[in-house]
C-alpha cells in the first residue's frame, strides 16, 4: 500500500463500485440478503487440522460470502486484516485513512482502469474472510489479453470459507470475459502483488505483503498453480561491514572510465527526477513478466505518495551523455514504527500520524531501507551498472546508520539482477508468489 502521510480529519468512509445483478452469483446462492446476492454452504465445510477454536466452536454455522455494497460490508472488509493478524508481530498494521483511501477510486488513480468487486464472507454473523476480484483493462490492454485478478484475500484459518472466496471472485471474472484468473494481486505489480511463501518471520516491509503460512495450501488446494515467484534478498549491512572486493572494483571502473554522470537527485528537482526515474523504469521492465505501465496520474500520484519515504542521498541516477539510463531508489521502512505505532481501523488520522512520527522522528525505529524501484535501459545491461548502483547505496546507506536493506521483489526469471544481487553477499529470505488458474 502505497503511503501519503497526510493526516485525515477523522474517521473515513470507504467507497466501493456499485454491484450489478449476476445470473451465476444468483444460481449459487441458497439465501438473499436486503437484495444482495449471497451464496450459502449449509453442507459440513472441510477445515484445516490447526483451525483456530472458535471456529471449531462453530462449524456448523453456514458460511455466507456477499458482495461489498452496505457500510457494515465495507466495514467488515476493510477490517479483516486486523482480525487475521492480531497475533502476528511481523504484520505491520496500516495507517486507517490509506487503507480507505486504497481501495477508492477518487484517491487511488491507478483505479481509474480497474473494475473490480469486494466481496465479505461470514460464518453467522461474524467475518471470517475477504477477497477482490478485479480486471485491469490497463494490463490486459499492453499484453493483449482477458485475465482476471485476485486480490486483498485475507481470510481466518478455515480452508471451505477460503475456497468459497475464491470461487465468488471466480465466477465474478468469468461473468465479465475473463478465460484466466491470476494472482493475488492489489491491484498491478505497480502496487501490492505476490502471495508470501518463505520468510513469514520476517517483518513485513514498505508496500509489501504478508501472508499467513495456511494461505499457500488455501489457494493451491484450490486448483491455482505457481505462474511465477518474485524474490525478496536481505543484507545486513552491520554484519557485513564490506561489500566483496569484485563489487568495489566493477563500482570504482565505472566511476572513473565510465563516462557516467553518478548523481543522487536534489530536493527541489523532486518532480523532474522522479519523473525520469519512472520513464527508465518503463523502459527497463517493459518487456518482464507482468508489466504494467504507468500512465501520467500515477506517475504523479507515486511521485508525491514516495516523496516522503525516499532519502534522497540515497537515489541514485545515472546518466549517459545527457541521457538517463539508470536508477535505483530506496524507500525507508516506515512500516518500522508503524509497527510499535500500533494503528487499530477506525481512529483519526491525526493520531495515527502523531504517533507515526514519535516512533520514526523521534524514536528513530526507521533502521531499514527497500530497494523497490531500480532499473537498467536494455543496451546499457551487463556492464555493471547494477553493482555500481548496489555500492553507491550499500556505502551511503552505511554512512547514515542503516542497518538492514532488502532488495525486492525480483523476478525468478530474472537471472541477471538475481545474480547481481546475490553477488553484493545478499541472502534470499522471502519469496512471494504470483498463482494462476485457467477460467
Amino acid at each position: 500500500m502505497v503511503l501519503s502521510l497526510s493526516p485525515s480529519d477523522g474517521p473515513l468512509k470507504a467507497v466501493f463500485p456499485p454491484s450489478s445483478n449476476s445470473s451465476a452469483i444468483s444460481s449459487l446462492s441458497n439465501a438473499h440478503n436486503g437484495g444482495r446476492e449471497s451464496i450459502t454452504i449449509a453442507t459440513k465445510p472441510e477445515i484445516s487440522e490447526s483451525q483456530r477454536e472458535p471456529l471449531q466452536r462453530s462449524i456448523s454455522r453456514p458460511i455466507t460470502v456477499q458482495r461489498v455494497i452496505s457500510k457494515a460490508d465495507q466495514q467488515a472488509f476493510l477490517r479483516m486484516p486486523w482480525a487475521v493478524y492480531k497475533d502476528d508481530s511481523s504484520w505491520a498494521a496500516p495507517i486507517w485513512s490509506e487503507h480507505v483511501h486504497y481501495f477508492d477510486p477518487a484517491f487511488n488513480a491507478e483505479l481509474k482502469h480497474v473494475d473490480f468487486q469486494a466481496f465479505i464472507a461470514r460464518r453467522g454473523d461474524d467475518a471470517v474472510g475477504s477477497v477482490i476480484a478485479h480486471i485491469n483493462r490497463q494490463y490486459n490492454a499492453y499484453h493483449h489479453e482477458r485475465i482476471g485478478w485476485f486480490g486483498q484475500f485475507e481470510v481466518l484459518d478455515d480452508q471451505a470459507v477460503a475456497h468459497q472466496l475464491l470461487g465468488a471472485a471466480e465466477v465474478w471474472l468469468k461473468e465479465r470475459g475473463a478465460n484466466k484468473v491470476m494472482g493475488p494481486a492489489t491491484f498491478s505489480s505497480n502496487s501490492e502483488w505476490g502471495l508470501l511463501i518463505k520468510g513469514y518471520e520476517h517483518p513485513q516491509m514498505v508496500m509489501t505483503t504478508h501472508a499467513k503460512p495456511y494461505y499457500k495450501n488455501f489457494v493451491e488446494s484450490y486448483g491455482f498453480c505457481k505462474a511465477m515467484d518474485l524474490y525478496s534478498w536481505y543484507y545486513n549491512l552491520i554484519e557485513q561491514p564490506r561489500l566483496p572486493a569484485q563489487i568495489n572494483r566493477i563500482a570504482q571502473r565505472l566511476k572513473n572510465h565510465g563516462d557516467y554522470r553518478i548523481y543522487n537527485p536534489q530536493k527541489k528537482h523532486w518532480q523532474c527526477e522522479s519523473t525520469k526515474a519512472l520513464e527508465i523504469f518503463s523502459q527497463a521492465w517493459a518487456d518482464n513478466w507482468g508489466f504494467v505501465p504507468f500512465n501520467a496520474d500515477e506517475q504523479r500520484q507515486l511521485s508525491s505518495k514516495l516523496k516522503p519515504i525516499i532519502d534522497l542521498d540515497l537515489v541514485v541516477m545515472i546518466e549517459k551523455e545527457g541521457r538517463p539510463i539508470a536508477f535505483a531508489a530506496p524507500l525507508l521502512d516506515v512500516f518500522q514504527p508503524m509497527r510499535r505505532a500500533r494503528m487499530k481501523p477506525g481512529e483519526f488520522g491525526w493520531w495515527q500520524m502523531l504517533r507515526l512520527l514519535w516512533q520514526w522522528k523521534v524514536r528513530k525505529y526507521a533502521s531499514s531501507l527497500r530497494v523497490m524501484l531500480m532499473g537498467v535501459v536494455k543496451e546499457f545491461r551487463g556492464r555493471g551498472l547494477d553493482a555500481l548502483m548496489y555500492h553507491e547505496i550499500f556505502e551511503a546507506a552505511r554512512r547514515k546508520g542503516y542497518e538492514h536493506v532488502e532488495m525486492s521483489w525480483i523476478l525468478e526469471s530474472n537471472t541477471m539482477m538475481n545474480r547481481a544481487t546475490e553477488r553484493v553477499g545478499s541472502e534470499l529470505y522471502k519469496i512471494h508468489r504470483v498463482y494462476e488458474k485457467a477460467l
